[in-house]
């Protein structure tokens, strides 16, 4: 049996640049480039800051990833990258250096959907996906239940999506009223662990009896921080408890309707993932509703949750080994492409689509 390729992931879609390495499931070696301290100053990412940081960090980090691994430029055998969702300038560095390596190197090239590379980096931790699972993202632009079979090959299903702000938005700018630092999502944890989640009786959003069991919105959850704060004006700011409320109350919707998902449609594993996923209390309540439940939770490690070249890599890997078709060299980026498949070039998305029951 021929030997799986080594495949060189980039992801490029916002502030971090990464490269990884895969080969038949396996994660040989990664590296991570940040550009956030270069927008902490801003409350925010700016794309013209992250697109230039983009290309002075990308090379650098394939040579690192590269040498974690111990291995040249010439045993690429395949190069994955994040075409979509993201930042337009930052999407672009990724592709365009991924182009120049495929066609140097005259290998395959797959441009994969950023999400579904989030998903895949689970499988670099605790291998295969069970067909089905249920996938809970939660990240900075997106918060989504989705029910997925073979990631390769089959049509994503979304079981329900937020309809405002994602759960880590909600983080950041509720951090920013309590005077936190960006990025909102490690501070508002780092400030929770010495707060009572029970003092501020903070709303759970879509969660009556005649709301979407599996819809999201965090935007009336980040005004309702925004009143109590402008409550405090001229009296110190109780921000541990504020912040132990409002991780408490996202951490609660999040695991509910993951839980409630998995119940109803007989499925035995919830997968978490996303930058969200590292956030210390939706770890814990998943993992303590998901054991009174019977079903199984699988979490990426840290490293592995934030955005990162060895999900695009793992995903791209996926796709090699179910014999996905390769983009075209003229492959272009999808800024706000939705999760339909792993791949988004249109030659794979046919393929699977053709394939699909």
């Amino acid at each position: 049996m021929r030997a799986a390729p080594v495949v060189l992931g980039i992801e490029s879609s916002c502030d971090e640049t990464g490269a990884g390495l895969v080969r038949d499931g396996r994660l040989l070696g990664h590296a991570v480039a940040s550009s956030m301290d270069e927008h902490a100053r801003f409350g925010g990412v700016v794309p013209e800051i992250a697109a230039r940081a983009h290309v002075h960090a990308l090379r650098p980090v394939v040579r690192r990833a590269l040498g974690e691994a111990g291995l040249r430029m010439a045993d690429i055998g395949a190069v994955a990258v994040t075409t979509g969702p993201g930042l337009s300038g930052a999407l672009q560095v990724g592709l365009a250096g991924a182009k120049g390596l495929a066609y140097a190197l005259g290998v395959p090239l797959y441009g994969v959907h950023h999400l579904a590379g989030h998903v895949a980096a689970d499988t670099l931790a605790h291998g295969p996906l069970p067909n089905p699972c249920v996938v809970l993202i939660v990240s900075g632009g997106h918060t989504s239940l989705l029910l997925v079979r073979d990631l390769a090959r089959d049509r994503i299903v979304h079981l329900g999506d937020t309809l405002d702000d994602a759960a880590g938005e909600c983080f950041d700018k509720v951090a920013r009223v309590f005077g936190l630092p960006y990025p909102g999502g490690p501070a508002i944890d780092r400030a929770a662990r010495v707060g009572d989640p029970r003092a501020v009786p903070f709303p759970r959003p879509l969660t009556g009896p005649r709301d979407d069991p599996y819809g999201f919105s965090f935007s009336g959850l980040k005004t309702a921080a925004a009143r109590w704060a402008e409550r405090h004006q001229g009296r110190a700011l109780p921000v541990a408890d504020g912040a132990a409320a409002l991780q408490e109350a996202v951490a609660d919707v999040l695991t509910r309707k993951a839980v409630a998902a998995c119940t109803a449609h007989g499925v035995g594993t919830l997968v978490v993932v996303g930058g969200v996923a590292a956030n210390s209390r939706v770890r814990a309540l998943a993992e303590e509703r998901c054991a009174a439940a019977g079903i199984a939770l699988r979490v990426p490690p840290l490293k592995l949750c934030t955005d990162n070249g060895a999900m695009i890599a793992a995903i791209g890997d996926l796709l090699v080994r179910a014999g996905a078709e390769p983009a075209p060299l003229d492959v272009s980026i999808d800024p706000s492409a939705p999760l339909e498949y792993a791949a988004l070039h249109p030659v794979a998305r046919a393929a699977a689509a053709a394939g699909a029951p």
